[in-house]
């Protein structure tokens, strides 16, 4: 594919694979319209684009913003061919003690945020036979122990977007589901815990992790090549073979993985 001039929609773009994303396809020429909560993030973001850029402030939990982000991407640029669903936020803590408001705050920006945009972008990717994107996660495709919140949203995602793809064949619509793996991002640090307050530091070596442009070097990668999916490390590989052929030792090696976390609740 060649990107030059194409209109790529980036949810969650003011940090992390998200900004890195919005960088990736502006340097192959596509115009980018970011969106994110922090508008002065957004807006120092699309300053260092090399092609002309669009920042519009959007929470993706809420529909009305989803909505505004897509309508003022089609009035500044005319069209709409990728859509990356990138928004997201995690959480860290058992299902025994965490409060439900946390598990409806990673279903309302995890899930219903990529149903939001999908849903009022779909039309002009239908029209320009373009991609719906969704960054996913490991957890999409295995239950993860302490994320129970996260996974149940990664799960819907994966559902949502199967099922547009499947409807959209003959109108030539593409959908890639991305599990980029463990990612030097902020997402951990903002992860949320039991009480819904943010765990403030990650339980992971950061800096033993894939960075966010090589993600986002991968991920425009299969978008160009139009797969349907992306796991883009090892666990990721390993675990869709041993769903199939070994759920129960899945199982175990999830559990045992995420004890060795710093201050793990599974002992």
């Amino acid at each position: 594919m060649d990107f030059k001039d194409k209109v790529v929609i980036v949810t969650g773009a003011s940090s992390g694979i998200g900004e890195a994303l919005a960088k990736r396809f502006a340097s192959l020429g596509a115009h980018v319209a970011a969106g994110a909560r922090s508008l002065d993030k957004l807006e120092k973001v699309v300053a260092q684009l090399p092609v002309e850029g669009l920042a519009v402030a959007c929470d993706v939990s809420r529909e009305e913003d989803c909505k505004r982000l897509i309508e003022r991407t089609v009035e500044k640029f005319g069209r709409v061919d990728i859509l990356v669903n990138n928004a997201g936020i995690s959480m860290r803590a058992l299902f025994d003690d965490v409060d439900l408001d946390v598990l409806r705050r990673l279903m309302d920006t995890n899930f219903w945020g990529c149903v939001y945009c999908t849903k009022y972008a779909l039309p002009h990717i239908q029209q320009s036979r373009g991609s719906i994107v969704g960054i996913s996660s490991v957890a999409g495709f295995h239950g993860l122990p302490g994320r129970t919140g996260y996974s149940s949203s990664k799960y819907a995602m994966h559902g949502l977007l199967e099922t547009v793809r499947i409807e959209n064949l003959k109108k030539k619509v593409h959908v890639l589901i991305v599990a980029p793996g463990f990612t030097a991002s902020n997402v951990r640090f903002a992860a949320l815990t039991a009480d819904g307050s943010q765990q403030g530091a990650s339980p992971r070596e950061e800096g033993k992790m894939m960075t966010a442009d090589e993600a986002a070097r991968r991920i425009v990668r299969a978008v160009a090549k139009r797969k349907r999916t992306l796991l883009m490390d090892f666990d990721g590989k390993a675990t869709r073979i041993l769903k199939f052929f070994a759920p129960g030792l899945l199982d175990k090696l999830y559990y045992s993985h995420m004890a060795k976390e710093p201050d793990s609740p599974f002992k």
